[in-house]
């Protein structure tokens, strides 16, 4: 099996898709960090293509940045600033060529994710 690199962000306080969060994806090696990519997700709250493809997954450490502060703005949810979640970072680990899907539960004051299928 070739490995790659699903998300998707779900608003939890409207219970609906996040549309239009940026997300940008790091590659982690020692103290550096890289940029591989930068999507948006659709309005199905998931990048219209995989945030890593199968040509180019790489085992190791990845970070994702989710941009839950612009989305929340715009979506009237923001309330005072500074806000309490602006950008959140999820660091993580793939040590095997499989699908890794890391999605994000998001409300203007918590989230959460897994390892999903």
């Amino acid at each position: 099996m070739t490995g790659y690199l699903t998300t998707h962000v779900l608003d939890t306080a409207k219970g609906c898709p996040a549309q239009g969060l940026q997300i940008d994806l790091y590659r982690i090696e020692g103290d550096t960090r890289a940029l591989v990519r930068s999507l948006v997700t659709n309005d199905d709250g998931r990048t219209d293509e995989q945030i890593l493809p199968a040509d180019e997954f790489e085992t190791g450490v990845y970070e994702l940045i989710f941009h839950a502060g612009d989305y929340l703005r715009v979506s009237d949810q923001s309330g005072k600033e500074p806000l309490f979640l602006d950008q959140v970072p999820l660091r993580f680990g793939m040590s095997e060529p499989a699908h890794y899907h890391v999605p994000l539960l998001l409300s203007p004051y918590g989230y959460s994710t897994y390892r999903g299928s």
